[in-house]
Protein backbone atom coordinates (compact mmCIF):
# COMPACT_ATOMS: atom_id res chain seq x y z
CA UNK A 1 0.00 0.00 0.00
CA UNK A 2 2.89 2.35 0.66
CA UNK A 3 6.63 1.97 0.30
CA UNK A 4 6.74 -1.47 1.93
CA UNK A 5 5.69 -2.93 -1.40
CA UNK A 6 8.79 -1.39 -2.94
CA UNK A 7 11.08 -2.26 -0.04
CA UNK A 8 11.10 -5.87 -1.15
CA UNK A 9 12.21 -4.77 -4.58
CA UNK A 10 14.91 -2.41 -3.32
CA UNK A 11 13.43 0.73 -4.87
CA UNK A 12 12.15 4.10 -3.75
CA UNK A 13 13.49 3.61 -0.23
CA UNK A 14 14.69 7.19 -0.08
CA UNK A 15 11.16 8.61 0.19
CA UNK A 16 10.35 9.38 3.81
CA UNK A 17 6.81 10.70 3.47
CA UNK A 18 4.65 8.18 1.57
CA UNK A 19 1.32 9.57 0.50
CA UNK A 20 2.44 13.15 0.99
CA UNK A 21 5.13 13.60 -1.64
CA UNK A 22 5.54 17.13 -2.94
CA UNK A 23 5.15 18.00 -6.58
CA UNK A 24 8.85 18.85 -7.02
CA UNK A 25 9.91 15.35 -5.86
CA UNK A 26 8.08 13.39 -8.54
CA UNK A 27 6.72 13.89 -12.02
CA UNK A 28 3.16 13.04 -13.01
CA UNK A 29 2.92 9.76 -14.90
CA UNK A 30 -0.25 9.54 -16.96
CA UNK A 31 -0.08 5.74 -17.24
CA UNK A 32 0.20 5.31 -13.48
CA UNK A 33 -2.57 7.84 -12.99
CA UNK A 34 -4.90 6.00 -15.38
CA UNK A 35 -4.30 2.71 -13.61
CA UNK A 36 -4.91 4.24 -10.18
CA UNK A 37 -8.15 5.85 -11.34
CA UNK A 38 -9.32 2.45 -12.56
CA UNK A 39 -8.13 0.72 -9.38
CA UNK A 40 -10.02 3.18 -7.20
CA UNK A 41 -13.24 2.43 -9.07
CA UNK A 42 -12.61 -1.32 -8.82
CA UNK A 43 -12.12 -1.20 -5.05
CA UNK A 44 -15.22 0.95 -4.52
CA UNK A 45 -17.07 -1.56 -6.70
CA UNK A 46 -16.08 -4.22 -4.17
CA UNK A 47 -18.23 -2.63 -1.45
CA UNK A 48 -21.10 -1.33 -3.54
CA UNK A 49 -22.40 -3.46 -5.13
CA UNK A 50 -20.02 -6.42 -4.51
CA UNK A 51 -20.06 -6.82 -0.73
CA UNK A 52 -23.67 -5.61 -0.50
CA UNK A 53 -24.79 -8.45 -2.79
CA UNK A 54 -22.44 -11.02 -1.27
CA UNK A 55 -23.74 -10.37 2.26
CA UNK A 56 -27.30 -9.58 1.16
CA UNK A 57 -27.80 -12.96 -0.41
CA UNK A 58 -26.64 -14.81 2.70
CA UNK A 59 -29.13 -13.30 5.16
CA UNK A 60 -32.82 -14.15 5.42
CA UNK A 61 -35.14 -12.33 3.02
CA UNK A 62 -36.50 -10.11 5.81
CA UNK A 63 -33.04 -8.60 6.36
CA UNK A 64 -31.58 -8.13 2.88
CA UNK A 65 -32.22 -4.38 2.72
CA UNK A 66 -30.76 -3.81 6.18
CA UNK A 67 -27.43 -5.34 5.14
CA UNK A 68 -27.32 -3.43 1.87
CA UNK A 69 -28.35 -0.23 3.66
CA UNK A 70 -25.48 -0.68 6.10
CA UNK A 71 -22.97 -1.02 3.24
CA UNK A 72 -24.27 2.13 1.56
CA UNK A 73 -24.43 4.13 4.80
CA UNK A 74 -20.89 3.11 5.76
CA UNK A 75 -19.69 4.21 2.33
CA UNK A 76 -21.16 7.66 2.87
CA UNK A 77 -20.05 8.02 6.50
CA UNK A 78 -16.44 6.94 6.00
CA UNK A 79 -16.08 9.07 2.86
CA UNK A 80 -16.77 12.21 4.88
CA UNK A 81 -14.71 11.18 7.92
CA UNK A 82 -11.79 10.37 5.61
CA UNK A 83 -11.86 13.85 4.13
CA UNK A 84 -12.31 15.60 7.48
CA UNK A 85 -9.52 13.85 9.40
CA UNK A 86 -9.03 10.19 8.39
CA UNK A 87 -6.54 10.72 5.59
CA UNK A 88 -4.49 12.98 7.80
CA UNK A 89 -4.51 10.58 10.76
CA UNK A 90 -3.23 7.78 8.54
CA UNK A 91 -0.70 9.54 6.31
CA UNK A 92 0.48 12.65 8.14
CA UNK A 93 4.09 11.81 9.07
CA UNK A 94 4.84 14.89 11.14
CA UNK A 95 7.02 14.03 14.13
CA UNK A 96 7.92 10.56 12.87
CA UNK A 97 11.50 9.31 12.87
CA UNK A 98 12.75 5.87 11.94
CA UNK A 99 13.61 3.81 15.00
CA UNK A 100 12.04 6.32 17.41
CA UNK A 101 8.82 5.35 19.17
CA UNK A 102 6.66 8.33 20.03
CA UNK A 103 3.01 9.37 19.82
CA UNK A 104 3.22 9.75 16.06
CA UNK A 105 4.41 6.17 15.72
CA UNK A 106 0.82 5.20 16.54
CA UNK A 107 -1.27 7.90 14.85
CA UNK A 108 -0.72 10.74 12.41
CA UNK A 109 -1.36 14.42 12.96
CA UNK A 110 -3.96 16.79 11.54
CA UNK A 111 -1.91 18.83 9.08
CA UNK A 112 -3.96 17.31 6.25
CA UNK A 113 -7.34 17.65 8.00
CA UNK A 114 -10.08 18.73 5.57
CA UNK A 115 -7.48 17.90 2.87
CA UNK A 116 -5.58 21.09 3.57
CA UNK A 117 -3.08 21.88 0.83
CA UNK A 118 -4.44 19.34 -1.64
CA UNK A 119 -4.71 20.86 -5.11
CA UNK A 120 -4.97 19.46 -8.64
CA UNK A 121 -1.20 19.92 -8.90
CA UNK A 122 -0.18 18.12 -5.68
CA UNK A 123 1.27 14.66 -6.22
CA UNK A 124 1.74 11.43 -4.29
CA UNK A 125 4.28 9.17 -5.97
CA UNK A 126 3.69 9.87 -9.68
CA UNK A 127 -0.09 10.33 -9.47
CA UNK A 128 -2.27 13.22 -8.31
CA UNK A 129 -2.63 13.25 -4.53
CA UNK A 130 -6.38 13.43 -5.05
CA UNK A 131 -6.26 10.03 -6.78
CA UNK A 132 -4.13 8.55 -3.99
CA UNK A 133 -6.61 9.92 -1.44
CA UNK A 134 -9.52 8.36 -3.31
CA UNK A 135 -7.74 5.01 -3.63
CA UNK A 136 -6.96 4.90 0.07
CA UNK A 137 -10.53 5.96 0.87
CA UNK A 138 -11.92 2.85 -0.81
CA UNK A 139 -9.88 0.71 1.60
CA UNK A 140 -11.13 2.71 4.56
CA UNK A 141 -14.69 2.13 3.32
CA UNK A 142 -14.58 -1.63 2.83
CA UNK A 143 -12.82 -2.44 6.11
CA UNK A 144 -15.68 -1.47 8.47
CA UNK A 145 -18.21 -2.74 5.92
CA UNK A 146 -16.71 -6.22 6.26
CA UNK A 147 -17.56 -6.21 9.98
CA UNK A 148 -21.27 -6.05 9.09
CA UNK A 149 -21.19 -9.75 8.21
CA UNK A 150 -20.47 -10.75 11.79
CA UNK A 151 -23.44 -9.03 13.45
CA UNK A 152 -25.92 -9.15 10.56
CA UNK A 153 -29.65 -9.37 11.39
CA UNK A 154 -29.49 -8.07 14.96
CA UNK A 155 -27.78 -4.67 15.42
CA UNK A 156 -29.55 -1.32 15.58
CA UNK A 157 -28.88 0.85 12.55
CA UNK A 158 -28.23 3.90 14.74
CA UNK A 159 -25.79 1.99 16.95
CA UNK A 160 -24.08 0.62 13.85
CA UNK A 161 -23.43 4.13 12.52
CA UNK A 162 -22.00 5.35 15.83
CA UNK A 163 -19.87 2.23 16.19
CA UNK A 164 -18.45 2.47 12.68
CA UNK A 165 -17.54 6.13 13.06
CA UNK A 166 -15.73 5.56 16.35
CA UNK A 167 -14.14 2.29 15.23
CA UNK A 168 -12.77 3.93 12.08
CA UNK A 169 -11.22 6.68 14.21
CA UNK A 170 -9.78 4.59 17.05
CA UNK A 171 -8.95 1.32 15.30
CA UNK A 172 -8.67 1.56 11.52
CA UNK A 173 -6.76 4.84 11.34
CA UNK A 174 -4.12 3.91 13.95
CA UNK A 175 -3.48 0.43 12.53
CA UNK A 176 -3.26 1.79 8.97
CA UNK A 177 -0.85 4.50 10.15
CA UNK A 178 1.37 2.06 12.05
CA UNK A 179 1.61 -0.30 9.07
CA UNK A 180 1.62 2.00 6.03
CA UNK A 181 2.82 5.49 6.98
CA UNK A 182 6.52 4.76 6.51
CA UNK A 183 9.63 5.34 8.63
CA UNK A 184 8.64 5.91 12.25
CA UNK A 185 5.40 3.93 12.05
CA UNK A 186 5.45 1.26 14.75
CA UNK A 187 4.73 -1.85 12.68
CA UNK A 188 6.57 -0.40 9.69
CA UNK A 189 9.74 -0.06 11.75
CA UNK A 190 9.27 -3.60 13.03
CA UNK A 191 9.52 -4.70 9.38
CA UNK A 192 5.99 -6.09 9.03
CA UNK A 193 5.18 -6.85 5.37
CA UNK A 194 1.63 -5.98 4.35
CA UNK A 195 1.34 -5.10 0.69
CA UNK A 196 -2.38 -4.39 0.48
CA UNK A 197 -4.09 -4.95 3.80
CA UNK A 198 -3.76 -8.35 5.48
CA UNK A 199 -3.43 -6.72 8.90
CA UNK A 200 -4.95 -3.31 8.23
CA UNK A 201 -8.10 -4.55 6.49
CA UNK A 202 -8.79 -8.23 7.04
CA UNK A 203 -7.40 -9.16 10.44
CA UNK A 204 -8.62 -5.79 11.70
CA UNK A 205 -12.17 -6.32 10.43
CA UNK A 206 -12.26 -10.04 11.24
CA UNK A 207 -11.27 -9.59 14.88
CA UNK A 208 -13.65 -6.64 15.28
CA UNK A 209 -16.40 -8.82 13.82
CA UNK A 210 -15.68 -11.66 16.24
CA UNK A 211 -15.80 -9.30 19.23
CA UNK A 212 -19.00 -7.67 17.94
CA UNK A 213 -20.88 -10.94 17.43
CA UNK A 214 -19.90 -12.12 20.91
CA UNK A 215 -20.87 -8.84 22.60
CA UNK A 216 -24.23 -8.67 20.81
CA UNK A 217 -24.99 -12.34 21.41
CA UNK A 218 -26.51 -14.93 19.12
CA UNK A 219 -29.40 -14.30 16.79
CA UNK A 220 -32.77 -15.33 18.15
CA UNK A 221 -33.15 -19.06 17.52
CA UNK A 222 -29.51 -19.69 16.64
CA UNK A 223 -28.38 -22.43 16.07
CA UNK A 224 -31.57 -24.53 16.23
CA UNK A 225 -33.65 -22.40 13.84
CA UNK A 226 -32.89 -22.61 10.12
CA UNK A 227 -31.20 -19.42 8.92
CA UNK A 228 -30.27 -20.50 5.41
CA UNK A 229 -29.21 -17.89 2.84
CA UNK A 230 -32.29 -16.65 1.00
CA UNK A 231 -30.65 -15.95 -2.39
CA UNK A 232 -27.33 -17.61 -3.18
CA UNK A 233 -27.51 -16.15 -6.68
CA UNK A 234 -26.90 -12.71 -5.15
CA UNK A 235 -24.03 -14.12 -3.10
CA UNK A 236 -22.35 -15.68 -6.13
CA UNK A 237 -22.73 -12.47 -8.13
CA UNK A 238 -21.28 -10.53 -5.22
CA UNK A 239 -18.36 -12.94 -4.93
CA UNK A 240 -17.68 -12.55 -8.65
CA UNK A 241 -17.68 -8.76 -8.30
CA UNK A 242 -15.31 -9.00 -5.34
CA UNK A 243 -12.98 -11.27 -7.33
CA UNK A 244 -12.80 -8.83 -10.22
CA UNK A 245 -12.61 -5.77 -7.99
CA UNK A 246 -9.78 -7.30 -5.97
CA UNK A 247 -7.38 -6.77 -8.86
CA UNK A 248 -7.69 -3.06 -8.13
CA UNK A 249 -7.26 -3.82 -4.44
CA UNK A 250 -4.00 -5.75 -4.85
CA UNK A 251 -2.49 -4.70 -8.17
CA UNK A 252 -3.51 -1.10 -7.49
CA UNK A 253 -1.45 -1.16 -4.30
CA UNK A 254 1.68 -0.87 -6.41
CA UNK A 255 0.56 2.75 -6.99
CA UNK A 256 1.95 2.36 -10.49
CA UNK A 257 1.36 0.51 -13.73
CA UNK A 258 4.51 -1.58 -13.47
CA UNK A 259 5.87 -5.08 -13.02
CA UNK A 260 4.92 -5.21 -9.36
CA UNK A 261 1.30 -4.50 -10.28
CA UNK A 262 1.42 -7.16 -12.99
CA UNK A 263 2.80 -9.83 -10.67
CA UNK A 264 0.32 -8.82 -7.94
CA UNK A 265 -2.51 -9.33 -10.41
CA UNK A 266 -1.20 -12.74 -11.46
CA UNK A 267 -0.65 -14.13 -7.96
CA UNK A 268 -4.05 -12.81 -6.88
CA UNK A 269 -5.71 -14.89 -9.58
CA UNK A 270 -3.62 -17.97 -8.79
CA UNK A 271 -4.20 -17.88 -5.04
CA UNK A 272 -7.92 -17.25 -5.44
CA UNK A 273 -8.32 -20.19 -7.80
CA UNK A 274 -6.37 -22.45 -5.44
CA UNK A 275 -8.42 -21.37 -2.41
CA UNK A 276 -11.73 -21.86 -4.22
CA UNK A 277 -10.73 -25.42 -5.10
CA UNK A 278 -9.23 -26.03 -1.68
CA UNK A 279 -12.46 -25.07 0.10
CA UNK A 280 -14.55 -26.97 -2.45
CA UNK A 281 -12.65 -30.25 -2.07
CA UNK A 282 -12.42 -29.91 1.72
CA UNK A 283 -16.19 -29.49 1.86
CA UNK A 284 -16.74 -32.28 -0.64
CA UNK A 285 -14.67 -34.72 1.40
CA UNK A 286 -16.18 -33.62 4.70
CA UNK A 287 -19.86 -33.22 3.82
CA UNK A 288 -20.18 -35.38 0.73
CA UNK A 289 -21.14 -32.59 -1.70
CA UNK A 290 -19.53 -29.34 -2.86
CA UNK A 291 -21.72 -26.26 -2.47
CA UNK A 292 -22.02 -22.96 -4.32
CA UNK A 293 -21.78 -21.05 -1.04
CA UNK A 294 -18.64 -23.02 -0.24
CA UNK A 295 -16.79 -22.19 -3.43
CA UNK A 296 -17.83 -18.53 -3.14
CA UNK A 297 -16.46 -18.48 0.41
CA UNK A 298 -13.27 -20.13 -0.80
CA UNK A 299 -12.86 -17.39 -3.39
CA UNK A 300 -13.00 -14.72 -0.69
CA UNK A 301 -10.62 -16.68 1.56
CA UNK A 302 -8.03 -16.80 -1.22
CA UNK A 303 -8.41 -13.13 -2.05
CA UNK A 304 -7.97 -12.25 1.62
CA UNK A 305 -4.91 -14.43 2.17
CA UNK A 306 -2.97 -13.25 -0.87
CA UNK A 307 -3.57 -9.57 -0.09
CA UNK A 308 -0.57 -9.01 2.22
CA UNK A 309 1.69 -11.16 0.04
CA UNK A 310 0.68 -9.90 -3.41
CA UNK A 311 3.70 -7.63 -3.82
CA UNK A 312 6.36 -10.08 -2.73
CA UNK A 313 5.34 -13.71 -3.35
CA UNK A 314 5.73 -15.65 -6.58
CA UNK A 315 3.24 -17.87 -8.42
CA UNK A 316 4.16 -21.10 -6.58
CA UNK A 317 3.94 -19.35 -3.23
CA UNK A 318 0.51 -18.06 -4.27
CA UNK A 319 -0.71 -21.62 -4.84
CA UNK A 320 0.34 -22.68 -1.35
CA UNK A 321 -1.12 -19.56 0.27
CA UNK A 322 -4.37 -20.08 -1.60
CA UNK A 323 -4.75 -23.78 -0.82
CA UNK A 324 -3.85 -23.22 2.83
CA UNK A 325 -6.36 -20.42 3.27
CA UNK A 326 -9.15 -22.30 1.51
CA UNK A 327 -8.81 -25.41 3.67
CA UNK A 328 -8.10 -23.65 6.97
CA UNK A 329 -10.89 -21.10 6.54
CA UNK A 330 -13.34 -23.89 5.69
CA UNK A 331 -12.70 -25.69 8.96
CA UNK A 332 -12.68 -22.46 10.99
CA UNK A 333 -15.96 -21.23 9.47
CA UNK A 334 -17.66 -24.58 10.07
CA UNK A 335 -16.16 -26.90 12.69
CA UNK A 336 -14.45 -24.28 14.86
CA UNK A 337 -17.48 -21.98 14.87
CA UNK A 338 -19.79 -24.81 15.88
CA UNK A 339 -17.42 -26.00 18.58
CA UNK A 340 -16.97 -22.55 20.16
CA UNK A 341 -20.62 -21.58 19.67
CA UNK A 342 -20.28 -17.94 18.59
CA UNK A 343 -22.72 -16.57 16.00
CA UNK A 344 -20.59 -14.99 13.29
CA UNK A 345 -23.56 -14.58 10.96
CA UNK A 346 -21.78 -14.46 7.61
CA UNK A 347 -18.33 -15.71 8.69
CA UNK A 348 -16.55 -12.37 8.73
CA UNK A 349 -14.08 -13.75 11.26
CA UNK A 350 -13.89 -17.24 9.80
CA UNK A 351 -12.95 -15.93 6.34
CA UNK A 352 -11.43 -12.46 6.80
CA UNK A 353 -9.92 -12.84 10.25
CA UNK A 354 -8.51 -16.34 9.75
CA UNK A 355 -7.66 -15.78 6.08
CA UNK A 356 -5.87 -12.56 6.97
CA UNK A 357 -3.84 -14.30 9.67
CA UNK A 358 -2.88 -17.17 7.35
CA UNK A 359 -1.87 -14.76 4.60
CA UNK A 360 0.06 -12.41 6.88
CA UNK A 361 2.10 -15.24 8.38
CA UNK A 362 2.83 -16.93 5.06
CA UNK A 363 3.86 -13.60 3.56
CA UNK A 364 6.97 -13.82 5.70
CA UNK A 365 7.74 -17.22 4.19
CA UNK A 366 7.04 -16.73 0.51
CA UNK A 367 8.55 -13.27 0.19
CA UNK A 368 11.92 -15.04 0.30
CA UNK A 369 13.70 -15.34 -3.08
CA UNK A 370 14.76 -18.84 -2.00
CA UNK A 371 11.09 -19.84 -2.24
CA UNK A 372 10.34 -17.98 -5.45
CA UNK A 373 9.44 -14.65 -3.85
CA UNK A 374 10.47 -11.16 -4.87
CA UNK A 375 11.16 -9.65 -1.47
CA UNK A 376 14.47 -9.21 0.32
CA UNK A 377 13.80 -11.81 3.01
CA UNK A 378 16.91 -13.86 3.71
CA UNK A 379 16.04 -15.16 7.18
CA UNK A 380 12.59 -16.73 6.81
CA UNK A 381 12.31 -17.60 10.49
CA UNK A 382 13.05 -14.03 11.56
CA UNK A 383 10.56 -12.57 9.09
CA UNK A 384 7.92 -15.10 10.13
CA UNK A 385 8.37 -13.98 13.72
CA UNK A 386 8.07 -10.34 12.63
CA UNK A 387 4.83 -11.17 10.84
CA UNK A 388 3.61 -12.98 13.95
CA UNK A 389 4.32 -9.91 16.06
CA UNK A 390 2.35 -7.76 13.64
CA UNK A 391 -0.58 -10.19 13.69
CA UNK A 392 -0.53 -10.46 17.49
CA UNK A 393 -0.39 -6.70 17.96
CA UNK A 394 -3.29 -6.15 15.58
CA UNK A 395 -5.40 -8.88 17.18
CA UNK A 396 -4.85 -7.61 20.72
CA UNK A 397 -5.24 -3.91 19.94
CA UNK A 398 -8.33 -4.37 17.78
CA UNK A 399 -10.03 -6.78 20.18
CA UNK A 400 -9.56 -4.56 23.24
CA UNK A 401 -10.52 -1.25 21.64
CA UNK A 402 -13.47 -2.77 19.75
CA UNK A 403 -14.79 -4.33 22.95
CA UNK A 404 -14.58 -1.04 24.84
CA UNK A 405 -16.32 0.88 22.03
CA UNK A 406 -19.17 -1.63 21.87
CA UNK A 407 -19.70 -1.75 25.63
CA UNK A 408 -19.81 2.05 25.91
CA UNK A 409 -22.29 2.33 23.03
CA UNK A 410 -24.40 -0.42 24.58
CA UNK A 411 -24.55 1.47 27.88
CA UNK A 412 -25.42 4.76 26.19
CA UNK A 413 -27.92 3.76 23.51
CA UNK A 414 -28.08 -0.02 23.27
CA UNK A 415 -26.65 -2.18 20.51
CA UNK A 416 -29.32 -4.70 19.73
CA UNK A 417 -32.80 -4.51 18.28
CA UNK A 418 -35.71 -5.82 20.34
CA UNK A 419 -36.88 -9.44 20.06
CA UNK A 420 -40.00 -8.23 18.26
CA UNK A 421 -37.97 -6.23 15.72
CA UNK A 422 -35.65 -9.16 15.14
CA UNK A 423 -38.61 -11.47 14.54
CA UNK A 424 -40.27 -9.07 12.11
CA UNK A 425 -37.00 -8.43 10.32
CA UNK A 426 -34.76 -5.37 10.22
CA UNK A 427 -35.97 -4.30 6.78
CA UNK A 428 -39.47 -3.55 8.02
CA UNK A 429 -38.65 -2.77 11.66
CA UNK A 430 -35.82 -0.28 11.02
CA UNK A 431 -36.38 0.96 7.48
CA UNK A 432 -40.11 0.44 6.87
CA UNK A 433 -39.39 -1.35 3.61
CA UNK A 434 -39.41 -4.87 2.26
CA UNK A 435 -36.87 -6.39 -0.06
CA UNK A 436 -39.63 -8.34 -1.80
CA UNK A 437 -43.24 -7.28 -2.26
CA UNK A 438 -45.28 -10.17 -3.61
Amino acid sequence: MTLRKFAGLGALLSLATPGLAMADEVVLNSGDTSWMLISSVLVLFMTIPGLALFYGGMVRSKNILSVMMQCFAITGLISLLWVIYGYSLVFDVTGMEQGVVNFNSFIGGLSKAFLAGVTPASLSYAVPESVFIMFQLTFAIITPALIVGAFAERMKFSAMLVFMGIWFTLVYAPIAHMVWSGNGGLLWDWGVLDFAGGTVVHINAGIAGLVACIVLGKRKGYPTTSMAPHNLGYTLMGAAMLWVGWFGFNAGSAVAANGTAGMAMLVTQIATAAAALGWMFAEWLTHGKPSALGIASGVIAGLVAITPAAGTCGPMGAIIIGLSSGVICFFCATSLKRKLGYDDSLDAFGVHGIGGIVGALLTGVFAAPALGGFGTVEDIGAQFFTQFKGVAFTVIYTAIVTYVILKVIDMVMGLRVSDEEETVGLDLALHNERGYNL
